[in-house]
């Protein structure tokens, strides 16, 4: 939930601009084997500390995103996010610390405007910061950068905005995702969808861009086929930049094949080709038209529309899995416990996913989204912390991960897991689509209940 403002603001900011390219670093450490252990009891490999780590301390790098450099794009912003780092981090380290180790926080900021920053940030945190992980929003759409760090720095990531075609670009599990990646979401839905029928006598198509032809190939095409659903032709759109003229050109032939291919639903694989400027193009033509998502974020499109009054809305009816609303996460274990710590570090009461805030300029402000992303982060770097012991470095890092199973998702639902090859956490999910009428301004009607779903 807590992220769907914040990658739709990336988003339409980082379409402005082409893509920048890579960095390259070093790392490693020695090790040696000790202990053995199964499923959930970690093995320590190596008797060494990691970077950044000492006997008393761990020094990490937080990410954030610089909303300075964005704010006249967006209505949205967040503001303080250092503060609220700050307070689950003075958290743990009054309660004694990971394995008594407090953790020493190094902030950076960076614009989301291709990915020249988060790629300077990788070298900062890696090379001048020496930090042992980095957590926060560390974006780019294209991978570079979280490569540049987790495979190329060996540095362990937990970030948001991430697919496994960036996630396997680096060794397992160094890179986790607190949520569930696209490839996952499409075998879920696919599997919600097969249940109620709803794929019975539909031709699907599928939409899909550059940065997402490996979700396409890998997951979306290879599960329609599985499940015997009649194929129209897939759409992959070139798009590059804030310059969208060429893709827009290939949607519209693209429409026209598939109105002549009889194809009555459209799998939407992307989270440039889920934004408006496309989706409404489709729904132009294909008034029609069932839409399905693995593109959870794809809430903040519909809620756009809605407050630009556009009727009727493009996104209705969009089918996705997704996780509790926003009412159902506000009266959870896990919010209660994040809203707790942040009330006894700050004094102030948290708003929930429910809140509406305004800044004196009229941006809604995002302090719910930061407020959770930092509980839901720290939560989990202290798990897989306190799980390794002693010994915190890189290669006992990724033996814990790959054997560690059952984990709290303190920014989710109640179905979470952690094993090798699995390094997205969330297992909550149920079928929802969009309806524009739930107040404020739309978001995901639940179809069905909530369900325990590795994929």
């Amino acid at each position: 939930m807590s992220r769907r403002p914040l990658v739709a603001i990336i988003l339409a900011v980082g379409m402005l601009f082409a893509a920048a390219c890579g960095s390259s670093g070093k790392s490693s450490s020695s090790s040696s084997p000790t202990t053995s252990g199964s499923n959930g009891t970690p093995t320590t490999v190596s008797q060494t500390l990691g970077q950044g780590v000492t006997n008393n301390t761990i020094k990490i790098g937080v990410s954030l995103v610089d909303f300075s450099c964005i704010r006249q794009f967006t209505d949205s912003i967040r503001e303080n996010q250092d503060q609220n780092y700050n307070a689950y981090i003075n958290n743990i380290n009054q309660h004694g610390g990971i394995q008594g180790r407090k953790i020493v926080p190094v902030y950076h900021t960076f614009c989301p405007i291709g990915n020249t920053g988060a790629l300077t940030l990788c070298t900062k945190f890696a090379e001048d910061d020496k930090v042992f992980a980095v957590i926060g929003n560390f974006v780019d759409f294209s991978g570079d950068a979280q490569t540049c760090l987790a495979k190329t720095h060996k540095v362990p990531l937990i970030t948001f905005q991430l697919s496994y075609a960036i996630m396997n670009e680096s060794p397992p599990g160094l890179i986790l995702l607190p949520g569930a990646a696209p490839e996952r979401i499409s075998k879920i839905l696919l599997q919600l969808l097969d249940k109620q029928g709803t794929l019975k006598g539909k031709k699907v198509a599928i939409l899909g861009e550059t940065t997402s032809q490996k979700v396409v190939k890998t997951a979306v095409e290879p599960g329609l086929k599985a499940a015997g659903v009649d194929l129209g032709t897939t759409a992959i759109l070139n798009i590059t930049g804030s310059d969208t003229t060429a893709a827009q050109a290939q949607l519209d032939s693209f429409i026209e094949r598939w109105k002549s291919e009889g194809v009555n639903a459209i799998w939407v694989s992307g989270t440039q080709v889920a934004s408006q400027q496309f989706i409404e193009k489709v729904r132009g033509e294909m008034p029609n038209v069932l839409l399905m998502t693995d593109i959870q974020d794809t809430l903040s499109y519909g809620q756009q529309e809605q407050l630009s009054h556009k009727k009727p809305n493009p996104y209705e009816g969009i089918l996705t899995a997704v996780g509790p609303t926003a009412h159902e996460y506000d009266q959870s274990a896990n919010w209660q416990y994040c809203a707790d710590i942040y009330k006894q570090q700050t004094g102030k009461v948290a708003p929930n996913a429910e809140a509406v805030l305004k800044t004196p300029d009229g941006k809604n402000l995002d302090t719910y989204g930061s407020i959770n992303d930092a509980c839901q982060i720290l939560s989990m770097f202290q798990q897989v912390g306190d799980r390794i012991g002693k010994y915190l470095n890189v290669p006992n890092w990724q033996q814990t991960v790959d054997n560690f199973g059952t984990i709290v998702n303190r920014g989710g639902g109640q179905y979470a897991s952690l094993t090798k090859g699995k390094y997205d956490i969330d297992d909550t999910f149920r079928l929802s689509e969009f309806d524009s009428t739930i107040p404020p301004n739309g978001n995901w009607k639940p179809l069905t209940a909530l369900q325990n779903i590795t994929g």
